[in-house]
């Protein structure tokens, strides 16, 4: 007959394991000897393996009493079952890691290459990495919103860039985000991107909703290119 301390040691576990399958009524408590002391007999160690055994197989505990009082067909079955949920868990495991290891890519997880690509030569270009930031954001916006004309914009955008004028209105834009709203060099600038428009009209518009929410990202990120878009609407409905 052994105490708990020799059945934990001789099992391979806790006494507080022992203790908890006790609370759970997975192992029943013995009596207690004259002396005060609850002793284990055979039929608790060979109870306690298989509780460790199943427990060790990633068996829930809340399953491991009925396999315990199961018979051999309903044993088998279960365990059929057990297992088919473990691999149903393991599956959506490799594919949350698939999808970390994917994250790691930062953009790489939401937008295609070509569009990766654009940002990386506007950053070549010298744009800065804020800019790149909130136009990825729009990038990301056509890419789930109009996944149809992502890569037709992203390739007229990158034939844009070959024109060193734009590349001045560009980074010139840029600039002026930290500008004060009532910066004198506003207008001019408007003026200038109004100009370029003229000459290099485009034929990939945006959806009426997604063209909102893109302008909403971006000139609302800075007071001044507020200023700059109400100055480029106004230009623009001053055109014949």
């Amino acid at each position: 007959m052994l105490t708990i301390g020799q059945l934990a040691a001789r099992v391979g576990v806790t006494i507080r394991a022992i203790r908890h399958y006790h609370q759970r009524g997975l192992l029943l408590e013995p009596e207690r000897d004259a002396s005060g002391y609850r002793r284990y007999g055979p039929r608790a160690v060979v109870g306690l393996i298989r509780i460790k055994t199943l427990v060790a197989a990633g068996v829930p505990l809340a399953r491991v009493e009925q396999l315990l009082a199961a018979g051999q067909d309903e044993f088998a079955a279960e365990i059929a079952e057990i297992d088919r949920q473990m691999a149903a868990k393991v599956a959506e495991l490799e594919d949350h890691r698939a999808r970390l290891a994917e994250l790691v890519a930062g953009d790489r997880l939401f937008l295609p290459p070509e569009v990766i690509a654009l940002l990386d030569r506007q950053r070549a270009l010298g744009v800065s990495e804020r800019m790149n930031g909130i136009e990825r954001d729009s990038w990301i916006m056509i890419t789930a919103l109009a996944p149809d004309q992502v890569l037709e914009w992203a390739a007229t955008k990158n034939a844009a860039l070959e024109d060193p004028e734009l590349v001045r209105l560009y980074l010139a834009l840029d600039q002026a985000w930290d500008w004060p709203a009532d910066d004198p060099r506003l207008p001019e600038l408007a003026e200038a991107i109004m100009a370029w428009d003229g000459r290099n009209p485009r034929g990939d518009v945006a959806p009426e909703g997604l063209a909102a929410l893109m302008n909403s990202n971006a000139f609302g990120s800075s007071p001044s290119w507020a200023r700059l878009r109400r100055l480029m609407a106004a230009r623009s409905a001053q055109r014949p």
